[in-house]
């Protein structure tokens, strides 16, 4: 049998990559998506992945023209889509008195309108083989806010009802919809904060460390399996156990 399709947006991300190794080892053929200006670093470390079934295809997920374009080339090149990892996410942080309008925006069209984007191109072939995963990478910012991330808030708080809704409309056609939201994860993301701050973080989570990206890309993997298909709508915080100290 030949081995599913899946999409991942911010592939070459620390939390992208992990979750396109752990679906490649599922039996998927992956495919990373990411910006064009990606390419080098595709380059750098696809001979590490020569062993999985993983592929790279440029797009810019904020933009409703590519992501139409990238979806027709990726199921020309590949076939039809199964399963779609919304995992594309930038940080423009401000207190909301000082944030400009284009971080606004910036946040708002890559953490969110892409995964409306996306979704709008693979729902209906989804609906029409009668299966489909979709798992939509949200935060614990999204649940709790954070000082200074107003923008990033309200967008990753917007894809858990996106989430809801669109597994009401797809539960009837085989195809699940879930979100998972991370708490405090290795990247440049975490790297690039204080290390005072870093250290209050990691004293605040109960299982003692800061999550890891392959800790996110297991519960994506378990979500995106074809078992999984009586789990929809849910969200799956994945976060050291970080609300028990709320």
């Amino acid at each position: 049998m030949n081995s599913r399709i899946a999409v991942v947006t911010g592939g070459l991300g620390a939390i992208g990559l992990a979750t396109c190794r752990a679906l490649a080892q599922a039996n998927f053929k992956v495919i990373a998506a990411d910006l064009p200006a990606s390419q080098s670093r595709w380059d750098d470390i696809q001979m590490s992945m020569k062993n999985l079934n993983i592929h790279f295809e440029p797009v810019d997920v904020g933009d409703f023209r590519q992501c139409t374009q990238f979806v027709q080339q990726v199921q020309s090149l590949h076939g039809p889509i199964s399963v779609l990892v919304n995992n594309a996410g930038i940080t423009r942080d401000a207190v909301l008195k000082k944030m400009e309008p284009h971080e606004w925006d910036a946040v708002i069209a890559v953490n969110l309108t892409s995964v409306f984007n996306l979704c709008r191109q693979v729902v209906d072939g989804m609906s029409e083989r009668g299966y489909g995963r979709i798992v939509n990478i949200s935060s614990i910012i999204g649940q709790t806010g954070q000082f200074g991330q107003s923008n990033y808030a309200a967008a990753k708080a917007g894809l858990h009802g996106f989430t809801m809704s669109l597994a009401r409309e797809l539960a009837r056609k085989g195809v699940t919809v879930n979100s998972v939201s991370p708490g405090y994860v290795k990247s440049a993301m975490t790297d690039a904060v204080p290390q005072d701050l870093r250290d209050q973080i990691l004293a605040s989570v109960p299982v003692g460390r800061i999550g890891q990206p392959e800790d996110i890309a297991r519960a994506v993997a378990f979500l995106c399996a074809e078992d999984s298909g009586y789990i929809t709508g849910t969200n799956l915080p994945v976060n050291g156990g970080l609300f028990i100290s709320f």
